[in-house]
């Protein structure tokens, strides 16, 4: 038997799926295959139906853990209620042993609920995640209004319908273990410091974590932002402060010295009309996001500070980028009685150029789901999530959004309530046939 031969016949036996037309294959052993396959199908389909049963059910005490949620204040880095309430939650949780699930909360305010025998279980890992915190600075309890159709409040879909929707899945999932796969051990992450400048901090500590246990990692699936979105190209972002100290004075009697603002106005007119010295192998935009300096309209600015940013999906061409932005600092540096600053702020990876077959089937199979759920095809679009930081490891990786709404980072955000039977059939749905697009890939 050839080595072909032999590679066909283990994947029939696990029941990948696959239709082999070698002619090395006989007649019976087509059938076989084709039967198995038939199986799959229907197996998928009954999956999707017990999950949408599920949701249908479970429907008011998602909305009810949602509304707990939503009112609880999250910025990056200040995590802290949010962290407490899930962390309890899940342990409020029972397994099919009627035992609390293993819950950790980490040094950077992430909550890790292990599906299986905890760190020292040998398997790989397929870890699934939401983000605990949202886009703006509150520190007291978060408006939420409703009505029949749907909830309003900061954040309510990014991210914390998502998260409402990982929890409920995670629940029916410790109840019934024997949906869970076999040969891959399922990590359930809430994670702190998506937003802003958090800078992925929650997902770069889990994954430092991880690799210190010596955990090996298949793929990580991050529910983010809204339906039909399925990103698995990360765009990757450099941030920076630049600051501008000049002398000052009085506008009229030391008119002529150098001025803080306009120097730093003129670095950035220059950094919006510069192209840079080679090619870039992808597309970069950049933008100034806040500008703050000067003291009172008769008095020559004497200090002046920009936050300014580059994205980018290719880590090469931030790399460009960033050798530019110090270029023309150094330029402006030069002028007499000026002094320019230039900080890091924060950084997130872009994704690797590796593209496994998991990457593809995991992918394919969201993809999939999302098609089957709305009859819509997916968006591919690239942008910049948790899912940044395996994609730039190599490590197969998705951000799928499972609730519908709109005005994303305004405090008038809103999601439809419907969409939440949606969205939780779609997550459970790819958290229990994980194992599926693993075989697949192999």
């Amino acid at each position: 038997m050839s080595k072909e031969e032999k590679r066909k016949g283990r994947v029939e036996k696990k029941g990948r799926k696959a239709i082999f037309s070698s002619r090395a294959h006989n007649r019976k052993t087509d059938q076989i295959g084709d039967k198995r396959q038939m199986n799959k199908v229907k197996s998928e389909a009954d999956m999707l139906a017990a999950a949408r049963s599920y949701a249908r059910a479970h429907q008011e005490e998602e909305l009810s853990l949602l509304r707990n949620l939503a009112k609880i204040p999250a910025p990056s880095g200040h995590e802290e209620g949010r962290t407490t309430f899930v962390a309890n939650w899940l342990r409020a949780q029972r397994t099919a042993r009627g035992e609390a699930p293993l819950v950790e909360v980490t040094p950077e305010k992430d909550v890790l609920c292990w599906l299986g025998a905890g760190p020292k279980d040998p398997r790989p890992l397929a870890i699934f995640a939401a983000h605990l915190d949202i886009a703006f600075a509150d520190t007291k309890a978060l408006p939420l209004t409703e009505d029949e159709s749907r909830l309003y409040a900061p954040g309510i879909g990014d991210d914390t319908g998502n998260l409402a929707g990982l929890l409920m899945a995670t629940k029916e999932l410790l109840a019934n273990p024997q949906l869970l796969p076999q040969q891959l051990q399922i990590l359930v992450v809430a994670d702190s410091c998506e937003e802003g400048l958090g800078n992925l901090a929650g997902t770069k500590g889990l994954f430092s974590r991880l690799s210190g246990l010596g955990k090996k990692i298949e793929s990580f699936v991050t529910f983010d932002l809204y339906l039909p979105q399925c990103i698995s190209i990360a765009v990757g972002s450099l941030r920076f402060r630049i600051s501008v100290i000049t002398q000052g004075g009085h506008s009229y009697h030391d008119f002529g010295r150098p001025n803080a603002i306009e120097t730093l106005c003129g670095l950035i007119e220059t950094l919006y009309h510069s192209s840079p010295a080679q090619t870039l192998p992808a597309p970069v935009t950049y933008n100034v996001g806040k500008i703050e300096g000067g003291s009172a309209i008769n008095a020559i600015a004497a200090k002046a500070k920009a936050l300014f940013e580059y994205r980018s999906t290719s880590e090469e061409a931030l790399k460009i980028m960033r050798t530019q932005l110090e270029g023309v600092v150094r330029e402006e540096q030069k002028r007499p009685g000026v002094h320019i600053a230039l900080s890091d702020i924060g950084a997130r990876p872009a994704s690797a150029s590796t593209c496994t077959a998991t990457q593809r089937a995991l992918s394919s199979r969201a993809a999939q789901l999302i098609y089957e759920l709305n009859k819509e095809s997916p968006d591919l679009s690239p942008a910049s999530t948790d899912a940044n930081v395996p994609l730039s490891l190599g490590i197969p990786a998705l951000c799928v959004g499972t609730v519908r709404g709109a005005l994303l980072h305004t405090r008038k955000e809103w999601i439809d309530k419907k969409s939440l039977i949606d969205g939780l059939t779609l997550i459970f749905c790819l958290m229990a046939n994980i194992e599926a697009e693993t075989e697949t890939s192999q």
